[in-house]
């Protein structure tokens, strides 16, 4: 789930325009290439089964590659599953690294998209397709990088393992599965968060190094009443007590908090946003009490997510027929919870602002769970830093907090550090995961198994 991009800003943009790249050129470039484009052509989308015929592929590449048949596995769960690949260290004991992404896709309707979403093309220095960006290059860089170190007989100091998960995007049942069998794990490495961003010139502008995320919840508010004959209406109308609820918490704004991710976050972007907004960033970095600057903040969507909780309507159901009394009415109120904040602090707030007793408000769990922040690793930021030096020199790294939710926040539970280090550099302009026309850039490719290869081994 990569929302990352659209939290850096846009303000750091240059003019011109990139030159088209349709293929890569280094071996492990192309390697990675191609694994995207025979990867799109799965449809491992919640429900059609094929999450493992997926895996099968994956399975069959890294054998190819040197690895042991018995360091491979899939771990079936219902009908989609977790694959494992183990690269062995040369201390056993030592707490493995892993290495994670994610093989399950959103849906996407065919006729909405200009192209096929699962019939890969590549065309104009992009891939098109569902997933493309979301998460399969990062995960065909990440799984070409560890096939390269296998023919080379690469033996990091701990054993590496990666990990693909196959429902982040929905119910995450193979993460949770996935990090109670790794929760002796030292590190993880996500490659479906964190990442480069370009200005329309091509040129690299900021890394983002992803160490938090907001915690996900959903509350539906639920009013019942016994109707009647729509030409006979009274003082109640359950539609109507709960677009009134709907409001309250709409206009409410929770409290601006800051962690030392989003503090370094925003003093970092501040010094290459000009105006207004960047004095708010540098001053809410100073002083998280400038609830001025946290509101100047706040009005803007790309980072209104990095200071405070945020709780929005997104569904509404209400009545049974046009010309009745509605007997019934549901609001989904869908909260990003601030890291550290609990959710049953956000949902005795969703209650006190409804101030209706007539309306329920219940938790609707979904599988995500509450995880903290993970304090900045300087063996982590240091290797960061190494590979954005040989990608491109003087490139500013700042820590990142995802306003979506990733598989890491499994992993963090248990306490692993775990950090989003994407090897995707791209323009946020170019950025449609979830979206219509996802795309990749071709070029990312050759840099990106570069990338993941100098952090593994500067790690490892």
């Amino acid at each position: 789930m990569r929302l990352l991009f659209a939290t850096i800003g846009a303000t750091m943009l240059c003019a011109g325009a990139a030159q088209a790249q349709d293929a890569a050129t280094t071996p492990a470039g192309k390697e990675a290439l191609t694994l995207l484009v025979d990867g799109v052509k799965f449809q491992t989308v919640a429900g059609r089964g094929q999450v493992p015929a997926y895996a099968d592929y994956l399975k069959a590449k890294l054998l190819s590659a040197g690895y042991a048949p018995a360091d491979v596995q899939f771990v079936p769960i219902g009908e989609t599953g977790y694959l494992t690949a183990r690269t062995p260290g040369r201390d056993r004991k030592a707490k493995p690294v892993v290495v994670l992404a994610h093989m399950d896709v959103v849906e996407a309707d065919p006729k909405d998209w200009t192209r096929d979403p699962f019939t890969p093309v590549v065309e104009g220095g992009y891939v098109f397709g569902r997933g493309s960006l979301d998460n399969k290059a990062g995960l065909s860089m990440a799984v070409a990088t560890l096939m390269k170190l296998r023919r080379e007989k690469w033996v990091p100091q701990r054993d590496v393992v990666l990990v693909l998960t196959g429902d982040e995007e929905t119910s995450m049942k193979t993460t949770r599965a996935a990090a109670a069998a790794f929760k002796d794990a030292a590190l993880v490495l996500n490659a479906d968060a964190g990442g480069g961003q370009l200005g329309d010139d091509g040129k690299p502008v900021v890394y983002a190094l992803q160490a938090a995320e907001k915690v996900y919840g959903d509350w539906h508010l639920t009013i019942t009443d016994p109707g009647g004959h729509s030409s006979r209406p009274g003082p109640d109308n359950a539609i109507v007590h709960l677009a009134a609820a709907i409001g309250r918490i709409a206009a409410y704004r929770f409290p601006p908090q800051q962690n030392e991710i989003t503090k370094a976050s925003l003093a970092g972007t501040a010094t290459m946003t000009p105006g207004p907004l960047g004095a708010a960033m540098k001053a809410f970095a100073a002083d998280p009490t400038d609830t001025a600057a946290a509101d100047t903040l706040s009005a803007d969507k790309r980072y209104i997510g990095q200071v405070r909780t945020t709780c929005v309507p997104t569904m509404f159901n209400g009545g049974h027929a046009p010309n009745a009394l509605p007997q019934r009415a549901v609001a989904n109120i869908n909260c990003r919870i601030f890291p550290g904040t609990p959710r049953a602090a956000i949902e005795a707030r969703l209650v006190e602002l409804t101030a209706d007793p007539k309306i329920t408000v219940s938790f609707a769990d979904n599988g995500t769970i509450e995880a903290g922040a993970s304090p900045l690793d300087p063996k982590v930021l240091g290797a960061v830093k190494a590979a954005v030096a040989k990608r491109a020199p003087g490139l500013l790294v700042v820590p990142a907090q995802e306003a979506g939710a990733t598989d890491s926040m499994h992993f963090r539970a248990y306490g692993i550090p775990s950090f989003g280090v994407g090897g995707v550099f791209m323009k946020p302009s170019d950025s449609f995961a979830h979206g219509l026309n996802e795309r990749v850039p071709v070029a990312t490719f050759d840099p990106g198994v570069a990338w993941w290869e100098t952090l593994l081994k500067t790690l490892g």
